[in-house]
């Protein structure tokens, strides 16, 4: 099937992790909804956000230097939207929605207690891009809900994180393949038997 080419190229990369943004110190906090957020680098871990100049937790993270970037559930999904359209200049947006905050390890902002996952974020960078300033960070440390593990693994799909895609959310779905799937090599039926042997 042929594509077609639209005259302005726009930001059509989906679906984007849609998350919440908590900034500030337990006395004065806010939550930011970001849909451009992603992992740079593994070693050392760093990730970034980006944000337009005129948002109120923008000059809140530039001067703190701090973030948390906590996971959005589908049970989040209408806590996340909410605070991605009111600013935080007029509105409480943990007492709105009815958010938990709880004390990081690492920096002075809260963490979403509702949030199954919470990534700790200290900015080493920040790189102006025109529409938004990219807030380039280290990942200092993570919390993850405790029903999460089952021994040491992470069972990401027991926590129903939501993406965003053009405007939309959605919970992610059936997991169709891990890392080396593609290539894993598969036992005939004659090797099962010996294997059985």
């Amino acid at each position: 099937m042929s594509k077609i080419k639209l005259n302005n190229p726009g930001t059509l990369l989906a679906p984007l992790p849609v998350v919440m943004v908590s900034c500030g110190d337990f006395e004065k906090s806010n939550i930011i909804t970001i849909g451009w957020c992603g992992i740079i680098n593994s070693d050392p871990a760093k990730t970034y956000i980006s944000v337009r100049h005129e948002r109120f937790s923008y000059d809140i993270i530039k001067n703190s230097r701090e973030f948390v970037i906590n996971l959005v559930s589908r049970d989040l999904a209408k806590a996340a939207d909410f605070c991605g359209v009111y600013t935080g200049k007029k509105v409480d947006k943990f007492a709105k929605c009815k958010l938990t905050k709880e004390k990081a390890n690492d920096v002075k902002a809260p963490l979403i207690s509702e949030s199954p996952i919470s990534i700790e974020c200290r900015v080493t960078d920040i790189v102006p891009l025109g529409s938004h300033d990219m807030f380039v960070s280290d990942i200092v440390n993570v919390d993850i809900r405790e029903d999460l593990f089952e021994g040491d693994k992470i069972c990401i799909n027991r926590a129903h994180l939501c993406a965003y895609a053009h405007g939309e959310y959605y919970e992610l779905g059936k997991r169709i393949g891990k890392f080396g799937f593609s290539v894993k090599k598969k036992i005939s039926n004659s090797n099962k038997g010996e294997k059985r042997k």
